[in-house]
């Protein structure tokens, strides 16, 4: 059971660290600069936290900026106003990221620029190959781990991470909570559920200041990517805009 719940545990924040930092702090927002070398660097890492359910940078930031720019009104890929529940949400944003990953949606070019792209690399991470390839790894891991059958109950969150992180997101942080700031739409600060997130719940002060690295605005609100963002600044790994 202690395989099970640091595996669990550590994958979920590895994963979430890296879907923050590089896909939506960098790759999105374009909040800090980085060589090629350290692009793709990243772009590897990314991959392997995220596994089975890494996401394209490329999909994902148009989708995200259109998010922003048009954030709980009809032209949102993923507001929960537009939504039934959280399962109808997630299934309009897996059709319009589907979309924009095979090409099918042509976004307006405001939306378009300075994504992190690396097609050789791309072609072999989003193959079926590198995607059965990590859930066998996850059932492998469970098959010697797991003591129960409850266990196994757990292995969705590692096939589905990204997913499952970004609908929570999407979710709490344009429902519940407060607001330190009126940016005309229905973004929300979400403690305590942030815990589980990574600095990324506090959606109303993200909504607010986007080219901000540092999402916690508040002597209380504390984003705990923040001080590793600062200390790859500070080795020079990456550079702020």
């Amino acid at each position: 059971m202690l395989a099970i719940a640091i595996f669990l545990v550590v994958h979920w924040y590895v994963s979430l660290f890296f879907h923050s930092f590089f896909l939506h702090r960098y790759g999105a927002h374009h909040q800090f600069t980085m060589t090629k070398f350290w692009e793709r660097f990243f772009f590897i890492f990314t991959w392997f936290a995220q596994g089975s359910a890494f996401l394209n940078p490329r999909s994902y930031a148009i989708m995200h900026r259109m998010h922003h720019e048009y954030s709980d009104g009809m032209k949102d890929p993923h507001s929960p106003h537009n939504a039934r529940g959280i399962m109808h949400m997630m299934t309009k944003t897996y059709h319009f990221y589907y979309r924009l990953f095979k090409k099918h949606f042509i976004p307006n070019p405001i939306f378009t620029k300075h994504f992190p792209e690396w097609k050789s690399f791309e072609n072999f991470a989003f193959s079926r190959y590198s995607t059965l390839g990590f859930i066998a790894l996850y059932i492998a891991f469970y098959a010697f781990f797991a003591t129960a059958w409850w266990m196994w109950l757990f292995l969705p969150i590692h096939i589905f991470n990204g997913p499952i992180q970004g609908a929570i997101v999407n979710w709490s942080g344009h429902k519940y909570g407060y607001q330190n700031y009126n940016n005309h739409d229905k973004s929300r600060n979400s403690l305590p559920m942030d815990i589980l997130l990574m600095g990324e719940l506090f959606q109303n002060n993200h909504h607010k200041h986007p080219m901000s690295s540092n999402f916690g605005k508040r002597w209380f609100e504390f984003d705990p990517s923040y001080p590793v963002i600062r200390l790859f600044s500070f080795f020079r790994i990456i550079r702020f805009a």
